[in-house]
């Protein structure tokens, strides 16, 4: 079953060809298909294309259908193009024309946009959720182990001395701008394209606003071209968020992998969460984070290919946009699985203490050593030539500690307002909008 047959068969290659990878990405958005039909046929009942009664059978019926989805039960059968012709040769096997009214006023290009916000706007919610608790984490972390000293690099140089609650902190304040990037993706998705159908709009009298308010969206996409033209663009967007969050994933996975090596030793985990060599009996390999450090670096990889898919593309639809699909949708997987290992790993991570006793870091203090010759009225030049000349000379014997205390470093990382920017950013989301109109749709 096709939406657009008109009795002619397709060559099966062509079949093939064309809807390939379809049925299989449309699985992820059947509920969001469901919730967006919900909302239509209240919209066409108000303008007189559905009657009452009809609503009230619709609506039962799409219910029943979201339910068998939700219990993993709903499938697009061999031969049907996508999940919005499942859906609705479904309501018409059980109701009979009835079920052919669905798709008045609107086309498979505004559908299949409003079910990929729906998607999109549902896959942020969650993905917001993991990031607030590997933030959470970071933040304990970084308390916990504000003290402890840890050698800070400068082209892999042993540089200045920095700290694990330094370490910790960073990546918490760097999943905050991540936030701030999603933040701007999700506003740019937060708004409806439905009754833009093909791209240019109904002669039937639609309330866009209806469906608007119905769905949970901040506004409108006005323009019916652009709606369309928000096809690949709004991914690319999106994508440009998640691949910030997959840097920070990646850099920190990297950070893991070098810190836990023999060579260096500044952190372990328990055995079960490491794993093993079928040739070196003592090796304890860091699979979960160099699969991390792929998957975030398969994040940044996602808009060059999304930009390149979409690469002037003219305004109207376009099937390369199908394609998008197939990278984009299950990247949010990804990165949840990501945040969710990462949150794993850092829940049991052993954090050495007296990495700085090894003689190894006592350069590491030359620059502690410029600032007190500094504090006691030495020309910084003067006092770098100095402690510079001693090392030279095998007499540099540095005192072992630290006293720094300005905003944001060793002995004041700024937790406190790191955590508050947080908590001002996922204030931004509104998702209880979209929640509440998302359970009104399928309850009241």
């Amino acid at each position: 079953m096709k939406l657009w047959d008109k009795g002619t068969a397709t060559h099966q290659a062509i079949e093939q060809f064309t809807v390939g990878r379809d049925r299989e990405m449309d699985l992820y958005l059947a509920p969001w298909d469901v919730l967006g039909t919900l909302a239509h046929i209240r919209m066409l009942q108000s303008i007189g294309l559905l009657t009452q009664e009809e609503l009230g059978t619709l609506t039962t019926e799409l219910r029943a259908i979201h339910r068998n989805i939700e219990a993993g039960e709903f499938a697009i059968e061999e031969g049907i193009e996508d999940v919005h012709s499942q859906v609705e040769l479904m309501l018409t096997r059980k109701l009979g024309d009835m079920g052919k009214k669905v798709h008045s006023g609107r086309s498979r290009n505004d559908q299949v946009l409003v079910d990929l916000k729906l998607f999109i706007r549902g896959e942020l919610r969650h993905l917001v959720q993991d990031i607030r608790m590997l933030f959470n984490r970071l933040i304990i972390l970084s308390e916990k182990h504000r003290q402890v000293l840890l050698p800070g690099y400068t082209h892999f140089q042993v540089a200045m001395p920095s700290s694990f609650g330094l370490w910790f902190g960073a990546y918490a304040e760097s999943l905050t701008d991540d936030l701030q990037l999603l933040l701007a993706a999700y506003r740019i998705n937060d708004q409806n394209p439905l009754g833009s159908a093909a791209g240019y709009g109904s002669s039937f009298p639609l309330n866009r606003q209806m469906t608007t308010d119905l769905l949970g969206f901040e506004r409108l996409n006005w323009n019916v071209v652009y709606a369309q033209m928000g096809r690949g663009k709004v991914e690319r967007t999106v994508a440009f968020a998640l691949a910030s969050l997959g840097g920070t994933l990646a850099r920190l996975a990297m950070d893991a992998t070098l810190y836990m090596s023999q060579n260096f030793g500044f952190i372990s985990f328990p055995d079960e969460l490491t794993t093993g060599s079928s040739i070196m009996p003592h090796k304890k390999n860091p699979d979960v984070w160099e699969l991390i450090r792929a998957r975030g670096n398969r994040l940044q990889a996602l808009p060059n290919e999304i930009g390149m898919l979409t690469a002037n593309l003219p305004s109207g639809y376009h099937r390369d946009l199908q394609l998008v699909k197939e990278s984009f949708i299950p990247s949010f997987a990804d990165a949840r699985a990501c945040l969710q290992m990462c949150d794993l790993m850092l829940e049991n991570i052993r954090v050495r203490t007296d990495i700085l006793d090894d003689d190894r870091y006592r350069y590491l203090f030359s620059v502690e050593e410029v600032n007190k010759e500094v504090l006691s009225g030495v020309p910084f030049r003067d006092a770098y030539k100095k402690v510079g000349q001693a090392i030279a000379n095998g007499q540099f014997n540095p005192e072992k500690t630290v006293h720094h205390t300005h905003e944001g470093s060793i002995g004041n990382p700024g937790n406190d307002p790191i955590a508050a920017k947080m908590d001002a950013l996922l204030h931004e989301f509104h998702f209880e909008r979209s929640e509440s109109a998302e359970r009104r749709l399928l309850t009241e």
